[in-house]
């Protein structure tokens, strides 16, 4: 077991790794990105990785405040459901309405990996060969399907 101090330091470490490891990556049209905290620039959807002692995430969340937009963002992924899972090469978990760390109804699109621990460097490769793709399969959906989400 770690004290919260060296969690938070084994997380840090993590991730600055993660980073230095993804910084030579450019996004699909070619720019440099911070993959750490990837941006897709339209309120109400965010883009988190995360990972903990027993497994890792990534997804895209649709928190907009208002539901009816929240449903509209949704439902306009779920149009795109199939150039999602072409450009990250799998099918995501999708989950609507459910509640978030503060007791908020957002919606969750994403993939975990278990059986994985932030706080044992062995397992880091492992986490990075799940993050990377899919980050990047992310990032190339993102470009083609963005213009349709921003007048949401």
């Amino acid at each position: 077991m770690y004290t919260k101090q060296e969690a938070s330091k084994l997380r840090q470490e993590f991730w600055t790794s993660f980073g230095h490891y993804m910084r030579p990556v450019l996004s699909s049209e070619g720019e440099r990105v911070n993959w750490i905290n990837y941006r897709t620039g339209v309120p109400g959807i965010t883009f988190k990785m995360d990972a903990d002692d027993t497994h890792a995430t990534i997804a895209i969340i649709i928190n907009h405040p208002d539901l009816d937009s929240q449903q509209r963002v949704y439902d306009q992924f779920l149009q795109l459901k199939n150039m999602l899972q072409e450009q990250t090469g799998e099918s995501w978990i999708w989950e609507y309405a459910i509640e978030d760390a503060d007791g908020n109804l957002c919606c969750r699109i994403g993939a975990t990996l278990d059986n994985v621990s932030i706080f044992n460097n062995a397992d880091w490769p492992k986490l990075i060969t799940f993050f990377k793709p899919r980050l990047m399969g992310f990032d190339a959906f993102w470009n083609m399907a963005k213009a349709g989400f921003e007048y949401l």
